[in-house]
């Protein structure tokens, strides 16, 4: 256990010189990090605190040199400005992206002479209640990117590392009497950046908290470092504390230990066991004391279940004294047979990777904006998360360790712009082997700052800073060393300081390959057959044993519509042990609200603001939207990554028990049969206790047996749906939340020949007559039209009312089609693989037409048309057989495709029917999943259902980023009707099982809205579909889409979900409804 003591004569700093080195700034001098700051400590704010947020006077300078100094008058060139805050976002320069690459010149440790300049100034009162004699100091806890500070007008010191705190003694220079002065220069860019890198918007300036604090001047505690241990059963602890105190006479230094009141507020006043104590002489005593004190079985923390207590220090002359307190959790990290365990058991990880982002504030995020995030998190069955790639706010930890969530706490630091520097002039593609590309260029960009002695300090300071802000949080059991910084001795350097430090916890760092300075393996987007080699090869004896586990740091890359691949990650989590899980990339998207004069208002993401270069829309890729919103791709997490498994097995219910820790009796079941056709009826419904199962446990839950026969005979479909939820409210959910869930079909549906409509006193004949190219077939009030030229139908109206009307494009009414909008994940690969082909671009070229009636009631329309883009040689035959009823108000259309020509693509993205139907036809009604979008490798949190009374409108997916979305799959039936006539519109179902082939999906998928596929295209951010509504509702029919996956950073679409490019056939009935 080791405190950072600081060295003597430090204490009362009189004033700096502006430059350490004559030769160089200090924002531009790797060797200069912090001057005349104070040793770092453990995070603590006491109550004689002043926080100096609010409104500031600023200045913004192009230059340093241009920027004022404290004398300067208060002219028309000062403003104000918000603290915390950053000055982008307050009318002063421009945010910037960009994710790899470095947005300035490499050639550390310069910087660049054209370094916006943020001055910040304002006056302060001490408070008179203070104790005169106090120790006074500022602090910032963050500043971006390195800074000055003045007091009345003496230079104090120098910092860098933005998201580290530092602080300064001030005792000397403030006045008592008077307005005292803070005055504080800020450069935006220093040699810190470039190893501040993170794959956020660079914004500059005050963005935490400012404090003037009071502490005792001749006896505190200065700092301290509880850790706990716990005896070889796991049962009782020794809490060891190791206190850094001040004092000019004989003290007593003690500590005690408290429960906390149930509400959590207060210090509590229930002691747990006996005082320890120790006395200290400042004349012959160190300044560091150490205490045990033995706890008989506390109750231990873990994420599952977050028990604190409080611990109180204090440092006592009889006289004199002064107290801290921190809650802590008794828990002990380390690998055991090759797993990471707390108290004795391995856990897993259902991690996400989270940055301190908020839509309008930036990196100036409030406390309850952050609990919020954390609150939802454990709504969302998530229990772990990365701090991305620095110290989160401070007050994070306290919500970590209150609301149970292991936190990996990662260091400030992460230098991937190297690699463009490197890659760039050689020209090493991006489509070459990721292992191939990192021999090729990472020990060269490892040179410029990781591998480079130069840098040692500055990379020990950070992880330092870290640490000792952060080392008495139950949540973090892991230090990470950083991100994508490749690896270098200064990391060597790092991993040794933080096991001397603090060797209670583990160290992460997957730059480290073969993890020589790392506790666990970690990999970043790994492929799941290569993720299980991994496990089953890497760092693995003969006798299959092996020392450390492996972790994906980032996995499953949550861009727009995604991630796909979350069950086959889950299954290889599950399979193999030692894949501890992984976190997710990211929680949030990171858009920036933006308005602009013209009343276009968005979140913006690189290149909103005329910021080049930019990496464009990869900031926006979370499982929130970026006003902190789930999206789908959070409701399918919570969904594949819920405790509790669930599966019938005859008449059995199966319960398995994921968590780690705690067996199900803080969850309480239930369980209802429903029986689904038009509508929902509900058969059965009841409640139940949840079985006695340890964690990783399964038990047996024997279901209703005198009901199951019948619940099973022959029918509509019927499911039966179970669900665990919250038997009491938590800190996090109240009382009846839903952890988990379960749908199991009980029955399918009997194949029923659907009954056609009689019409009184008609005879079945059908009208058909051919003008001019145009075929048209009616009866009854049902008109069909033909485009015998182009081979399409054109239109259907049933008693005036139209259903089905042409394209302005196409002319087509109906038409067989392969493309939908892109998705950011289709954007690296696929995209371009199917505009290679034309998929996009099809045209139509008519081959035949045939027209026949076999019955007096139906005409059947056989058209063989050739889909194919220009300039290439290949296409899809189509065959499309049209059975048209007008007696019957009835339309089946069949489709048989065969690929043509000599050079196709291997997929498409879908295939299926697009339709254009007027737009009054705006209620939807359908029979299967929902109520969100599905695709087929994003489909668990969907459940089967009969849903009725949506809008067109409530359909549409809603992406910060327009793209493909509001699919669903599993369909058995779709009705579109007009809310404002009787019911008139179209219901569709699957025709008969001979015309599906085996390759396509008879539970058909469907997707109805109101934007073509290029205006979604073409639009940068939701605004830009405004007014660009089509005058229809657009339907899709598909017999087979592709699934999502994860290509924006990662790997596609699984192989067998893609869509093939080969013989299918599908069909779909549709049917007049209301008229």
């Amino acid at each position: 256990m080791v405190l950072v003591e600081p060295k003597m004569g430090d204490s009362r700093p009189q004033g700096i010189s502006l430059q350490h080195d004559e030769s160089k700034p200090d924002y531009a001098n790797e060797a200069v990090f912090r001057r005349n700051a104070l040793a770092p400590r453990s995070y603590y704010i006491p109550d004689t605190a002043l926080l100096l947020n609010g409104r500031w006077r600023f200045h913004y300078a192009p230059t340093p040199l241009q920027a004022p100094d404290p004398s300067s008058p208060l002219d028309s060139s000062w403003t104000s400005i918000a603290v915390p805050g950053h000055w982008q976002l307050q009318g002063h320069g421009r945010p910037h992206y960009t994710n790899v690459q470095y947005p300035f010149p490499v050639c550390p440790p310069h910087v660049p002479t054209e370094n916006p300049t943020g001055t910040y100034r304002r006056t302060f009162h001490v408070p008179a209640s203070w104790e005169h004699d106090s120790h006074l100091r500022l602090r910032f806890d963050g500043v971006d990117s390195a800074y000055h500070v003045w007091v009345n007008g003496t230079l104090v010191g120098y910092a860098q590392g933005s998201r580290n705190p530092h602080e300064f003694d001030v005792t000397s220079l403030v006045s008592w009497n008077g307005p005292n002065e803070v005055f504080v220069r800020v450069y935006q860019w220093s040699d810190g950046s470039y190893i501040e890198d993170q794959d956020q918007w660079w914004l500059s300036g005050i963005f935490r908290d400012v404090y003037l604090i009071a502490l005792p001047s001749e006896i505190r505690i200065e700092d301290w470092f509880l850790q706990t241990d716990l005896d070889h059963n796991y049962e009782h602890a020794i809490l060891k504390a190791s206190l850094l105190v001040v004092t000019s006479e004989n003290a007593l230094v003690s500590m005690s230990i408290l429960e906390l009141p149930e509400k959590g507020q207060g210090l509590g006043d229930n002691t747990i066991a006996p005082v320890s104590s120790q006395r200290v002489d400042p004349v012959s005593s160190s300044r560091i004391v150490h205490l045990d004190l033995p706890i008989t079985n506390p109750k231990k923390w873990t994420a599952e279940t977050p028990y604190l207590y409080n611990v109180v220090l204090s440092i006592t002359t009889g006289e004199k004294e002064h107290s801290v307190h921190q809650k802590i959790g008794f828990r002990k990290v380390e690998i055991k047979k090759g797993l990471i365990c707390v108290n004795g058991q391995p856990v897993r990880f259902r991690g996400v990777n989270r940055h301190d982002h908020h839509p309008r504030y930036g990196r100036a995020v409030p406390e309850e904006f952050i609990r919020k995030d954390l609150v939802m998190m454990k709504q969302h069955n998530i229990n772990a998360l990365r701090c991305s790639h620095y110290p989160s706010h401070p007050k994070l930890l306290d919500i970590a360790d209150e609301l149970g969530l292991w936190v990996i706490d990662e260091t400030d630091l992460e230098c991937h712009g190297f690699y463009d520097a490197v890659a760039r002039p050689q020209d090493i593609p991006e489509e070459m082997d990721y292992e191939e590309r990192k021999k090729l260029t990472f020990p060269i960009a490892a040179k410029y700052t990781s591998d480079n002695p130069t840098w040692k300090a500055a990379y020990l300071d950070r992880i330092e800073q870290m640490i000792q802000r952060d080392k008495n949080h139950a949540s973090v059991i892991i230090w990470s060393l950083g991100n994508e910084a490749f690896y270098g001795q200064n990391h060597q350097a790092m991993y040794e300081y933080a096991k001397r430090v603090d060797p209670g916890r583990l160290v992460h760092y997957e730059g480290d390959r073969h993890a020589q300075s790392a506790d666990m393996y970690s990999f970043m987007y790994t492929h799941v057959h290569e993720l299980i080699k991994l496990a089953t090869d890497e760092g693995v004896r003969p006798d299959g044993t092996f020392d450390k586990p492996i972790i994906l740091c980032e996995y499953a890359h949550a861009m727009g519509n995604g991630p796909g691949w979350l069950e086959d990650y889950e299954q290889a989590f599950r399979t193999y042990p030692r894949l501890q899980g992984g976190f997710i990339w990211e929680w949030a998207n990171h858009g920036l609200w933006k308005e602009e004069g013209d009343g276009k208002e968005y979140y913006a993401y690189g290149g909103d603001f005329g910021d080049v270069p930019n990496d464009g829309a990869f900031v926006m890729d979370g499982l929130l939207h970026s006003n902190h919103t789930p999206t789908p791709g959070l409701v399918e997490l919570k969904k594949v990554i819920q405790p509790v498994r669930l599966a019938v097995e005859g008449t059995t219910l199966v319960v398995t028990n994921m968590y780690n820790f705690t067996g199900l009796n803080h969850l309480a079941g239930s369980w209802k049969v429903e029986e689904f056709s038009e509508r929902t009826r509900l058969v059965a419904a009841g409640t139940f206790e949840p079985p006695e199962a340890a964690p990783g446990s399964t038990a047996m839950v024997p279901l209703p047996q005198a009901e199951w026969g019948a619940w099973c005979k022959p029918g509509a479909e019927v499911y039966l749906t179970v669900s665990f939820h919250l038997k009491a409210t938590t800190a996090w959910a109240e009382a009846g939340h839903e952890v988990a869930w379960f749908q199991h079909q009980l029955r399918k549906a009997e194949p029923q020949a659907r009954s056609q409509r009689l019409v009184e006193g008609l005879t079945p004949s059908i009208h058909m007559s051919s003008s001019r190219g145009e075929l048209i077939i009616s009866r009854n009030g049902q008109t069909f039209a033909f485009d015998q030229a182009r081979g399409v139908l054109t239109r259907w109206s049933a008693n005036g009312t139209t259903l089905l009307e042409p394209d302005p494009v196409t002319g087509a009414a109906i038409l067989p089609s392969f493309w939908r909008p892109p998705t950011d994940n289709d954007r690296p690969i696929s995209l371009p693989y199917w505009r290679r082909f034309g998929v996009d671009a099809l045209t139509t070229q008519l081959r035949s037409i045939a027209v026949s009636q076999p019955k007096p009631d139906v005409v059947h329309v056989v058209i063989t048309t050739f889909h194919t883009p220009p300039v290439l040689d290949w296409g899809f035959v189509a065959t499309t057989t049209y059975l048209v009823s007008p007696v019957h108000g009835t339309l089946t259309v069949a489709v048989k495709l065969r690929p043509g020509g000599s050079y196709p693509p291997s997929h498409v993205p879908r295939a299926g029917l697009n339709l254009r139907l007027s737009k009054a036809l705006n209620n939807v009604d359908w029979f299967g999943l929902g109520p969100g979008e599905s695709y087929p490798d994003k489909r668990s949190a969907q459940r089967v259902g009969v849903y009725r009374n949506f809008s067109v409108a409530d359909l549409h997916t809603h992406y910060d980023v327009p793209q493909e979305g509001g699919n669903r799959m599993a369909t058995r039936w779709v009705s579109i009707r007009d809310p404002s006539a009787a019911g008139t519109g179209l219901r569709v179902t699957p025709a008969p099982a001979e015309r599906w082939s085996s390759n396509c999906d008879r539970e058909f998928s469907f997707w109805v809205g109101r934007y073509r596929d290029e205006t979604v295209e073409k639009a940068r951010h939701p605004c830009d579909l405004a007014g660009k509504e089509d005058a229809a509702t657009l339907l899709r029919l598909d017999g087979k889409v592709a699934g999502v996956g994860t290509a924006a950073c990662g790997p596609g679409v699984r192989e067998d979900l893609l869509v093939k490019v080969e013989e299918m056939e599908f069909g779909f009935c549709l049917e007049a409804v209301g008229v």
